[in-house]
């Protein structure tokens, strides 16, 4: 396990460092030592976002996009000119991201309760947001496996601070981790 600390060993203004190893890179855990690539670097991308998760990297588009949860929209880094935008608002409070095997974003909404692909085109197909005809609770997290099955957890709405008002309480007794196995294009 490690850490991250400013370059005067606070958890306070971050600093980049000049050299490598970086030292704001604590190892905390010995047995973790054999992991810390020495040659690699803390570097911040972005700030101004109030909850961030879900990052997918595209190497063919040479981005990085992430979920800015509160702030109702997904966030785009341009790995060429170092350029922050936003990929998409509304994106229904979207969590988890990741690709498909065709290399198709793949997102967790929260307030739509649904796990949903962006194709290639910028159009969104729904995935899945019912269940044996009952609504998901709150996809959160996603990855899809080799055999292009999408596998997500989708958690009690009580527990997760961005639930919207606007829609109706958890279901009972679907809290979970779900695999989403048929063949879609």
């Amino acid at each position: 396990m490690s850490a991250i600390t400013s370059s005067d060993g606070t958890s306070g203004h971050w600093v980049p460092s000049e050299r490598y190893p970086d030292p704001s890179v604590q190892v905390l855990d010995p047995s973790f030592a054999k992991y810390r690539l020495l040659l690699a670097g803390v570097e911040r991308l972005a700030t101004g976002m109030r909850w961030c998760e879900g990052p997918v990297y595209f190497g063919d588009a040479r981005c990085l996009l992430w979920s800015d949860i509160p702030n109702n929209r997904i966030m785009r880094w341009d790995e060429e000119t170092g350029r922050i935008s936003v990929f998409r608002k509304p994106s229904n409070n979207a969590n988890g991201n990741t690709r498909d095997r065709q290399g198709r974003l793949i997102t967790c909404e929260h307030d739509a309760r649904r796990v949903t692909r962006t194709e290639y085109d910028g159009s969104i197909t729904v995935l899945i947001d019912k269940f044996d005809g009952k609504p998901l609770n709150s996809p959160n997290d996603v990855v899809v496996k080799s055999d292009d099955s999408i596998w997500f957890t989708d958690p009690s709405r009580e527990a997760l601070p961005m639930a919207s008002a606007s829609t109706s309480t958890a279901i009972s007794g679907a809290a979970g981790a779900w695999a989403l196995r048929s063949r879609m294009g």
